[in-house]
């Protein structure tokens, strides 16, 4: 009987610079279903306003249309990534495309905010899916000489969905809410179609059986404290709820370590665990998104509230970090053929860092967007398509195998980082509506720091010298 080592031995024996001659469309595919899962997890944002006046009810009531979206997807990214590896990621893929397009027609004709909300559960579960698995199916399709430039693309279709939530938001807002749901149904049968065909069958595994109690393990204590994250503010930093829940988060998350140094084959394989450059990515990809998703935020806030723009007008004034993005991610691959992985990624905490700082200083001299605002976003556009390629490329330097899974491991680190840092952010800048220039700036503040933390795992981050096996 074959071992999992022998196992992991042989697929790391696999060729690598085989090329799929469809590489190029399954990476089209697999880019709708990224696009749409992290686009719907930003443009429901600047619907609260509507959503509250259509169902009369609190801001807090309707947050859970983001917060329940953010919770369950984050919990399952690991669980869903490993079971795609092991049951087929095409499988996967399909199945989570199709439930997204059902579960967006479900949010779109919700007639209840719980209709609504309980939708957004079904949708973060495909994403979940979804994710990890394209980005398993991609990988492989493309020689090693190719993924820096793959992972471009890839950052780029993640960037612009995160940055671009808000300003798609804002402009169908102008036909309804509604249409921030309906609008992805004609992609995913489109995927969902293209897909049957043109995806390759990866199936790793087809005697393993998912190991359920490390998966129900890591979902409860993602969710924990994912959910302490979002909630801490509304249930009270020190109250009983949040103290409750974030002690049930660390209480799983030491089962699960143990767990895992006991099972033979758990959910998270030890290899992915003990692999220093994979740790120090992830740790990287967490960092940077304690302050990305932040950004967003508080760029949005600071136009309404200090500059009184309006949605659509915030909306707009944030779309320079998705279009420069754009614009420099398909020149990825190049520039870290130049300059190397670890000096692209430091770089890219670097720019994260000097584009809030940029703001720190300048926001109190001048009221002009095109001085202010403008330079920022570009650097933080820059910062995406410099950062994550290298870090998110980190996946393919797991045994083959452990793609979804590792893929999985660093889109659940985007994930709660978002959910903390958009958490630490609002903690910084408070409940009111009327903020200060001066609580802004602390905000910013708290961005370059945690930019420059990015910086230095990107220092840390050697993949050109690697020596330890994978």
């Amino acid at each position: 009987m074959t071992t999992t080592t022998e196992r992991e031995a042989a697929l790391r024996q696999q060729p690598q610079d085989a090329p799929n001659s469809r590489r190029w469309q399954i990476l089209a595919i697999a880019g709708i279903a990224q696009f749409l899962a992290i686009l719907d997890l930003f443009a429901v944002t600047v619907a609260f306003p509507t959503l509250q006046a259509t169902f009369g009810t609190s801001t807090s009531a309707v947050s859970w249309t983001l917060n329940a979206y953010t919770i369950v997807m984050a919990a399952l990214l690991v669980p869903a990534g490993r079971l795609a590896d092991d049951t087929g990621r095409k499988r996967g893929f399909l199945i989570g495309i199709a439930l997204f397009g059902l579960a967006s027609i479900a949010c779109g004709f919700a007639p209840t905010l719980g209709t609504l909300i309980a939708a957004r559960v079904v949708q973060a579960a495909a994403a979940a899916l979804l994710v990890p698995t394209g980005l398993g199916l991609v990988l492989p399709s493309f020689p090693r000489r190719e993924h820096a430039t793959v992972m471009g693309i890839w950052t780029a279709i993640a960037a612009a969905g995160a940055a671009s939530g808000p300003v798609l938001g804002g402009l169908l807002l102008q036909a309804g809410w509604r249409w921030i749901f309906f609008l992805n149904v004609p992609f995913t049968l489109v995927a969902f179609i293209l897909g049957m065909v043109v995806l390759p069958d990866i199936k790793l595994h087809a005697e393993r059986r998912l190991d359920l109690l490390g998966a129900l393990l890591i979902l409860g204590a993602t969710a924990g404290f994912t959910t302490v994250f979002v909630q801490a503010s509304t249930w009270g930093y020190t109250g009983p709820a949040t103290l409750g829940c974030l002690a049930a988060a660390v209480v799983l998350t030491g089962w699960f370590a143990w767990h895992v140094q006991h099972h033979p084959d758990p959910v998270v394989s030890p290899v992915v665990l003990r692999h220093k450059l994979f740790r120090t990515a992830t740790f990287g990809v967490f960092c940077y998104y304690l302050a990305f998703a932040a950004m967003i935020l508080e760029a949005t806030l600071f136009l309404t509230e200090h500059w009184h723009y309006s949605v659509l007008e915030a909306s707009l004034g944030v779309a320079p970090m998705p279009i420069s993005c754009l614009v420099l991610s398909p020149f990825s691959g190049r520039f870290i053929a130049w300059v190397g992985a670890r000096a692209s990624a430091a770089l890219g905490g670097a720019s994260l860092a000097v584009g809030c700082a940029w703001w720190v200083v300048s926001s109190g001299f001048t009221d002009s967007y095109a001085l202010v605002i403008l330079p920022g976003s570009v650097l933080a556009g820059a910062s995406t398509a410099l950062l994550q390629p290298p870090l998110f490329g980190s996946a393919a330097l797991l045994p083959a195998d452990q793609i979804s899974l590792g893929s999985g491991t660093l889109m659940m680190a985007r994930q709660t980082a978002s959910a903390l840092g958009v958490a630490i952010l609002m903690a910084i800048l408070g409940e009111g509506t009327q903020r200060t220039l001066g609580e802004f700036r602390a905000g910013w503040i708290y961005m370059v720091v945690v930019g420059i933390a990015a910086m230095f795992a990107g220092l840390a981050y050697r993949p050109e010298t690697m020596a330890e096996p994978l």
